[in-house]
């Protein structure tokens, strides 16, 4: 079988390790080119021993590369860049005709003025916004086909998004008062030496941050509006939990009718299962839990799969819906390889399970 040359810009990170095992085992790709300006010259296993049992893995060797030498190596890029600097490898690379799947926030959001607003600086590449499609592989399948630049969600999006957009489009909770509480865990911050970040710092604490207006709000509200067909404002509270990985997101969601007694809260449960079947009941990576099941991360840790449950509360009235992910993997290098399965037309869970 023909594979496909790729390679990973910005390898030595979270993310670009994750997409390096992934693309290593993947049977229909040729992991050809793996950058980072720490590690040049260092093999993938020397920098990641991990590895080293897996094809390539010795031979492979990281680069300092530029766009023009990327491009005429391979047919898709990864990007696991910070914003900013992402961008500034997908101008030239898209360009010359490589297939961009960037995992930064800078062709994310549609809008250049809020990009300005949340990531506090103009948008280094107003001009291919237009061609950038949202990787969210549940809700974009058909763009991300024929896209030749994949905006990879960020993982709080995919956590909220997912679970929400069904119910938003099919009328079934009001649009106003979202609110959104996550936890996630240290990974989520990237590989970098910082104080908050240290093992001392995170052990036996949990905090919240980026309060109250954290940088994934930007494209959370642009896609639940798409949904919505009208603006959409949520309040969204993530916080730091001493785990290594995933994200567990609990919503609260007002139903777009009272359900008073049991006949009412029967016939809207029914709605909200019917919802949530026709969306995801064929999805190979979305888990809807069942009976008195809750999602919890360690049966997706590592996982290219999101666990969704949810409840009805009748002394409330609101609905609750909840989560699970791994933050890496489904929400972030897993799915932007899942993206790359749906683009060259493998089959969608190749080298995911």
């Amino acid at each position: 079988m023909n594979s496909v040359k790729v390679a990973v810009v910005g390898a030595s990170g979270y993310s670009g390790e994750e997409l390096v095992r992934l693309l290593l085992r993947h049977p229909r790709v040729n992991l050809a080119m793996v950058t980072s300006r720490q590690h040049a010259g260092k093999s993938v296993a020397e920098v990641f021993p991990k590895f080293a049992s897996l094809p390539n893995a010795k031979t492979l060797r990281f680069t300092d590369s530029d766009p023009e030498t990327i491009a005429g190596s391979v047919e898709i890029a990864f990007l696991a860049l910070p914003h900013g600097v992402a961008a500034e490898f997908a101008v030239p690379l898209v360009g010359k005709g490589c297939v961009v799947i960037d995992l930064s926030a800078d062709f994310r959001v549609h809008d250049p003025v809020v990009y300005k607003e949340f990531y506090g600086g103009d948008h280094p590449a107003p001009g291919l916004l237009k061609d950038s499609v949202y990787g969210l592989p549940e809700v974009y399948r058909e763009q991300i086909r024929t896209s030749r630049l994949i905006a990879s969600p960020g993982c709080y999006p995919t956590s909220i998004l997912l679970p929400t957009l069904p119910l938003l489009r099919a009328g079934l909770i009001r649009s106003a008062g979202i609110i959104a509480n996550s936890l996630s865990g240290v990974s989520g911050a990237g590989r970098k030496a910082e104080i908050s970040y240290l093992f001392a710092e995170c052990n036996e604490s949990m905090r919240p941050y980026g309060v109250p207006k954290h940088r994934h709000l930007s494209e959370i509200e642009q896609e639940l509006s798409l949904a919505a067909g009208t603006a959409v404002t949520i309040q969204f509270i993530p916080h730091l939990i001493p785990v290594n990985r995933g994200i567990l997101t609990t919503l609260y969601l007002s139903p777009d009718r009272r359900f008073e007694g049991a006949e009412q809260s029967a016939a809207l449960e029914r709605e909200i299962e019917q919802c949530y079947s026709t969306a995801y009941g064929t999805e190979p990576f979305v888990r809807l839990l069942s009976g008195a099941a809750l999602p919890d991360t360690k049966n997706v840790v590592g996982t290219n799969v999101i666990e969704i449950a949810w409840r009805l509360d009748s002394r409330t009235g609101r609905l609750i819906v909840m989560s699970a992910q791994d933050n890496i993997v489904k929400g972030a290098s897993g799915q932007a390889v899942q993206s790359m399965n749906i683009h060259r037309g493998f089959d969608e869970t190749l080298g995911l399970i």
